[in-house]
């Protein structure tokens, strides 16, 4: 028996709230950088030990650092005059009985091949360095690895939350954000670099988008031609909300910290489209949440998902499996409005089995818990049952979780 906890929330839903504040940071912002690669490298050494050992062995590279080049904006094309250091930290075990697995290899081509496609001005390498700093694993967390079952053993006492659904706010400022990193608006703007931040605030029934984009230098030849462009980008942004939501009013701004007259210093300027190649570093962990967004407004699990092992790190499942619980809620029980999802682990428990999985659920109008509180508690019951098949979705990268 599972311990599952459903309760009444007694609150106003996100939606009905004067004030909300959600945050993204796009493919290009160093914070995401450093998440989409450890993550990718998990994937890639997930796939490597189930080829060589018939299991996934134990990792967690979810530590990284992303040093700030330095480049020289130029009208016209700068240069980069000192490459960006990629630091990849913590733990994957490199041996297996008599079997090898080239770990800092594996890290080094990953990071290589995420630049490739997802940046296109970044040549890796050229313009990143890579030291790798992967050591093996504690004896204990090891060991989780060889205790057999249908699930190991969590690796941690942690705890998280995923709620649902999203709210306007949440979707517009996701889209608007993938929208501007996408392939068509790349090709219409090829001077929009993959840097781009978006934060959104509403008050009431209008919303406020303040946007940062790394422009390209290259496909820029004065600071007249900068503010033209960036106009007409704006212009492009601003139709875009205004067609895929529904306030009452909305606001678009778009880099300002920009000042005519100021040359260069005035701009927002990069040589790779990134603020990475000179102007700032990454971390994992200080970017997106596992669905995508850093909500202000909401409880948030303070555990960097990506790059922690998909098969008994809490940290990264619990974070990511109380989203689709949550949502799974929501699609199930039309009649609740909102609900958040929180789980518990303890170190050493199956993870199937936490110390405590708890609804907190806000129903519409006058609807009463109690005719779907058995209800709720049966999807609980059932997404922790099938957790074995959510984590090879999570070990296959089926899942994103920045």
């Amino acid at each position: 028996m599972r311990n599952i906890i459903v309760e009444d929330l007694k609150q106003v839903p996100l939606e009905k709230q004067r004030i909300e504040i959600v945050e993204r940071k796009g493919l290009g912002h160093p914070d995401y950088i450093c998440d989409a690669v450890m993550d990718s490298i998990s994937i890639r050494l997930s796939k490597e030990y189930l080829e060589k050992a018939g299991f996934i062995l134990h990792h967690n590279v979810d530590k990284s650092l992303l040093v700030a080049g330095e480049a020289e904006p130029r009208f016209g094309g700068g240069i980069v005059k000192q490459p960006m250091l990629f630091i990849f930290g913590d733990r994957a075990t490199a041996e297996f009985k008599d079997i090898k697995i080239d770990v800092e290899q594996i890290a080094i081509t990953t990071a290589k091949e995420w630049f490739k496609k997802n940046m296109r001005f970044v040549n890796p390498e050229k313009h990143v360095k890579y030291q790798v700093e992967l050591k093996p694993g504690s004896v204990g967390l090891i060991d989780i690895f060889k205790r057999k079952g249908k699930v190991l053993g969590a690796n941690d006492t942690s705890a998280a939350v995923g709620y649902a659904p999203m709210t306007r706010t949440e979707k517009i400022v996701l889209k608007t954000e993938q929208f501007l990193n996408s392939r068509e608006f790349k090709d219409r703007f090829p001077e929009s670099g993959e840097d781009i931040k978006v934060m959104g605030f509403r008050s009431n029934n209008i919303l406020n988008m303040t946007i940062s984009m790394a422009f390209v230098d290259r496909y820029i030849s004065s600071e007249e031609e900068y503010f033209d462009k960036k106009a007409k980008i704006l212009e492009e942004i601003e139709k875009f909300v205004v067609e895929n939501t529904n306030f009452d009013s909305v606001n678009v701004q778009l880099n300002t910290l920009d000042m005519r007259g100021r040359g260069l210093g005035g701009l927002y300027l990069t040589v790779l489209g990134t603020s990475a190649d000179s102007g700032d570093s990454g971390q994992v962990g200080r970017g997106n949440r596992v669905n995508g967004l850093i909500s202000l407004n909401r409880p948030f699990c303070s555990e960097a998902a990506a790059g922690k092992n998909p098969v008994s790190h809490v940290g990264k499942i619990y974070n990511v499996l109380t989203f689709r619980i949550a949502q799974h809620v929501y699609d199930e029980v039309p009649e609740v409005e909102e609900v958040y999802i929180w789980l518990l682990s303890k170190i050493g428990s199956p993870i199937d089995q936490p110390a405590v999985a708890a609804a907190q659920v806000v129903m519409k109008g006058n609807n009463s818990l109690e005719k779907v509180r058995r209800e709720i508690g049966e999807v609980l019951d059932f997404e922790l049952g099938n957790i074995d098949k959510f984590c090879d979705e999570l070990a296959q990268g089926k899942i994103q979780t920045y």
